[in-house]
C-alpha cells in the first residue's frame, strides 16, 4: 500500500509591514528566529517531509553520487605556480574531502613541504572552509583563515612555516583574506561589522601583538559599500579599495612605510567605477570615466592620480567590454569580451606586438589565470567549453607557443568529447532584443519536443555565466537531458548596456528574457513545457520565483537554491547582511518608486491560488547572503495557496550556509538528490 505523505504547514501569525502607506500581510514572519526551537522543528519536519517523498529514489540518488564522484580524479594536484622562489601545490587525496596545501624550494624536485592538511584541520568541524593564505615576503610566515560555521566570518591566524607553531594572534571576523607589508610584521585586513556583515574597516595588525591593539586605518562610514585591502603585483603598494554596485575608492601608501598615511588616489564620484594596477613608475586604471560603460584603459603617475591626470591607453569600444588585465615586465594582457565571447588580447609594451589568441567556438569559456610573477614571459590561462574539459595553458609570449599544462581527467571510461554536441542559439525577446542561449546535449538527439531540458541562468549584479564543461552535468546529458543557459539581461555577456537593462526599474527584462527563451527552446521543439525545468540559485533564485508566478505553465519542474524571493522586506531592513550594498542594484525601497516596482515582482509577494510547476527548494541555516527564512517563508505561503498536486519540497541544510556542504565530495550529494528529483519526474530511475 503505498504511504500518503502530508506536508508540513506552517502556522499562520498575521504580521502588518507598513510602508508608504501600503500594507502588506505576512502571515509566516515569525519563521525569522533560528534561535525558536518552534522554527527549528518545522524546518525539521519539512525534511523529513522531503526525505520520506524522495525515499524511493534513495537508492538512485547513491547511484548518481558515486557515479559523479567517480568521475573525478580523487588523488589529483593543481598547477604548480612560482612565487618568490617557490612552487606552491594544492594536492587532493583518495578518501578525504578537503586539500592539502604545500609548496617546494627553486624546483619541483625539492623537498616537500605541507604548509597546511586541511583535512585534519576539519576533524571536529560539521563544516569548515580555508579562507585565503597570505605567504610573507621572506617566505617564513602564512597569515590564514578558517570558517567553521558557514557565515562566511572568518578567523585569521599566523603560522610560522619554520618551525610549524601557529602563533597566539587571534584575530576573528574578518573576511579571510589579509595582505602583508614588505617588512615581514605588518600585517592589514578587513573586518566585518557583526549584525550585517558588511567588510567596514582596514586595521593594521603587528606581529605578537593582541588584536585588541590593532590600529583602524581605515572605517567605511557608508553603508552602501564594502572595504577591501590588498598588494599589488608590482609589490610596491599596499592598496585600500571600498566599493559599491556603481562606486569605487582607492587608497595607496607604499609597502615598505606601512606605518605611513594612506593617500587617497581619486576622491568617490558617484558612478565612477574603476580599478588599479601598478606597472613601473605609473598606474593603470580600468574605469568608465567620460560615458565609457564598456570601460577604457587609462594610466597616471605615482605622483598624480587624480582623474584630470589619466591618459587613455585602449579607448573605450561600444561592441567591446573591456574586463580585466594582467601586467607582465614586458606584456600587457587585455581580457575583453566580444559579442558575448572572451578574448585574449597581447600588448607589447614597446608597440611592436597587438594580437589575439585565437578561440574557435562559440559555447567557450578562457580566462587569465593565476600570474604572480611580474618578470615572467610565460603567461597562464584557461580554457574549456561545454564539450571540453578544463585545461591549464601557458602560452610563452616570446616564442608564440602554447604548452598544456594540465587537461582535467574525466573518469569512469565512458566520456567521449566527440559524443556531446554545442551551440549558441539566439531567442527574440518581446521587446526585439535578441538574447543568446548556449546549449550542449548528446549528440543524434531529435527535435520533436520530446527532450527534457534544464534551462539555467542567474541575471543580476553583471555576474556573467560563461558556458563551462561539468563533469557533474554529464548525468543529466547522458540520460537525455539537454542543458541551456541563458544569457539574460542582467549579465554582463553582450556588455555593460546588457546588464544595465535588467536592474533596477529594468528588473523584470531579466526574468522575460528567460520566460522568452523557454518558448523559443519550445518553439524549436527541443523541448516542451511537458519537460522543461529551470533552475537557479540566489539571485537565479528569484529569477525562478518570478517565472513561476508570471508563466508557471511553461515548465514541469523547478530547482530553486538559496533563493532571495523575499525582495521587498529583505531590501527594506538594513540590518540584514548585504542589503544597504543592494540599492544600486535593486532599488531602495524606502523611495515609493522602487518599492512599488519591486513588490510587482518580488516572488513571495505575488504568490497567489494557482497551479505551480513541481518544486524543489534548497537552503542552509546559517546562509549570511540570502536569509534561511526567506525560502521557509516561500514554501509556507506557497502550499498554502497552489491549487495543484504537484511536488513542493524544501531542504534545508542545517550545517551549512550560501555555499552549501563543505567538503570536496560532500555537496554533491545535494547534487544527486536534485538530479533525481528531477529525472524522477521525467520517469527515468537508474
Amino acid at each position: 500500500m503505498e504511504k500518503i505523505l502530508k506536508a508540513p504547514l506552517a502556522r499562520k501569525e498575521k504580521k502588518e509591514l507598513i510602508a508608504h502607506n501600503d500594507t502588506r500581510i505576512d502571515n509566516y514572519y515569525w519563521l525569522n528566529d533560528r534561535e525558536n526551537p518552534e522554527v527549528i522543528n518545522y524546518l525539521k519536519s519539512e525534511n523529513t517531509f522531503t526525505k520520506d517523498a524522495l525515499e524511493h529514489t534513495e537508492g538512485f540518488q547513491k547511484d548518481l553520487f558515486e557515479e559523479m564522484k567517480g568521475r573525478i580524479k580523487e588523488d589529483d594536484t593543481t598547477v604548480p605556480y612560482k612565487l618568490n622562489g617557490y612552487w606552491y601545490i594544492t594536492r587532493y587525496e583518495k578518501g578525504k574531502d578537503y586539500p592539502v596545501y604545500l609548496r617546494k624550494k627553486e624546483t619541483l624536485e625539492g623537498l616537500e613541504e605541507i604548509l597546511f592538511d586541511c583535512n585534519e584541520m576539519a576533524k571536529f568541524h560539521s563544516y569548515f572552509s580555508m579562507g585565503g593564505i597570505s605567504i610573507s615576503p621572506d617566505n617564513t610566515m602564512a597569515a590564514f583563515s578558517t570558517d567553521t560555521v558557514s557565515r562566511r566570518q572568518y578567523t585569521l591566524q599566523i603560522k610560522n612555516l619554520v618551525t610549524g607553531e601557529v602563533y597566539k594572534d587571534v584575530i576573528k571576523n574578518t573576511t579571510g583574506s589579509a595582505t602583508w607589508a614588505n617588512d615581514n610584521n605588518t600585517l592589514f585586513y578587513s573586518v566585518k561589522d557583526e549584525v550585517t556583515l558588511r567588510s567596514h574597516k582596514i586595521l593594521k595588525h603587528k606581529l605578537f601583538t593582541e588584536a585588541k591593539e590593532d590600529i583602524e586605518v581605515y572605517h567605511e562610514d557608508d553603508d552602501t559599500y564594502n572595504a577591501f585591502v590588498y598588494k599589488t603585483k608590482s609589490k610596491k603598494y599596499i592598496i585600500i579599495g571600498c566599493s559599491s554596485t556603481l562606486t569605487t575608492e582607492y587608497r595607496f601608501v607604499s609597502a615598505d612605510a606601512p606605518d605611513a598615511d594612506f593617500k587617497v588616489f581619486q576622491e568617490r564620484t558617484r558612478e565612477l567605477d574603476y580599478s588599479i594596477s601598478h606597472y613601473n613608475d605609473s598606474f593603470y586604471i580600468i574605469a568608465n570615466s567620460g560615458g565609457a560603460k564598456n570601460f577604457k584603459l587609462l594610466k597616471t603617475s605615482e605622483d598624480r592620480t587624480e582623474k584630470e591626470y589619466w591618459e587613455e591607453v585602449i579607448p573605450h569600444r561600444k561592441n567591446v567590454l573591456l574586463e580585466d588585465i594582467e601586467i607582465f615586465k614586458d606584456y600587457l594582457i587585455v581580457n575583453e569580451r566580444e559579442n558575448g565571447l572572451n578574448n585574449l588580447r597581447i600588448i607589447s609594451w614597446d608597440g611592436k606586438e597587438d594580437y589575439y589568441l585565437p578561440f574557435n567556438n562559440e559555447t567557450y569559456t578562457t580566462y587569465i589565470g593565476n600570474n604572480l610573477d611580474f618578470n615572467s614571459d610565460v603567461m597562464r590561462y584557461g580554457y574549456n567549453a561545454l564539450t571540453s574539459p578544463s585545461s591549464v595553458i601557458d602560452y610563452n609570449l616570446k616564442t608564440k607557443k602554447s604548452e598544456i599544462k594540465k587537461e582535467q581527467q574525466v573518469l569512469g571510461g565512458q566520456f567521449n568529447k566527440e559524443n556531446y554536441e554545442s551551440k549558441r542559439i539566439w531567442a527574440t525577446a518581446r521587446d526585439g532584443s535578441k538574447v543568446p542561449i548556449s546549449l550542449v546535449y548528446k549528440k543524434g538527439i531529435k527535435l520533436d519536443g520530446t527532450n527534457p531540458l534544464l534551462q539555467y541562468a542567474y541575471g543580476s549584479y553583471g555576474s556573467t555565466i560563461d558556458p563551462s564543461f561539468s563533469t557533474i552535468r554529464l548525468s543529466l546529458l547522458d540520460r537525455g537531458f539537454v542543458y541551456a543557459i541563458a544569457h539574460i539581461r542582467g549579465s554582463e555577456y553582450l556588455g555593460r548596456d546588457w546588464y544595465e537593462n535588467g536592474k533596477l526599474l529594468t528588473k523584470k527584462n531579466t526574468f522575460t528574457d528567460f520566460i522568452d527563451c523557454s518558448k523559443f527552446l519550445i518553439e524549436q521543439k527541443y523541448t516542451s513545457n511537458k519537460h522543461l525545468y529551470a533552475y537557479g540559485g540566489s539571485a537565479g533564485g528569484l529569477l525562478m520565483g518570478a517565472i513561476i508566478n508570471m508563466n508557471s505553465e511553461l515548465y514541469n519542474g523547478i530547482l530553486a537554491a538559496v533563493p532571495f524571493v523575499d525582495v521587498v522586506t529583505t531590501m527594506l531592513d538594513d540590518t540584514i547582511p548585504l542589503t544597504t550594498g543592494e540599492y544600486d542594484e535593486w532599488g531602495n525601497p524606502n523611495k515609493k518608486e522602487y518599492y512599488d516596482y519591486m513588490k510587482s515582482y518580488s516572488p513571495y509577494d505575488n504568490v497567489e491560488a494557482k497551479a505551480y510547476p513541481n518544486m524543489l527548494v534548497t537552503t542552509g541555516l546559517h546562509d549570511s547572503q540570502v536569509q534561511y527564512w526567506e525560502p521557509a517563508k516561500w514554501v509556507a505561503k506557497l502550499r498554502e495557496l497552489k491549487t495543484d498536486h504537484n511536488s513542493l519540497l524544501f531542504h534545508i541544510d542545517m550545517d551549512s550556509g550560501h555555499g552549501g556542504a563543505s567538503g570536496r565530495f560532500e555537496s554533491l550529494k545535494e547534487v544527486a538528490m536534485e538530479y533525481a528529483f528531477l529525472l524522477d519526474l521525467e520517469g527515468i530511475g537508474k
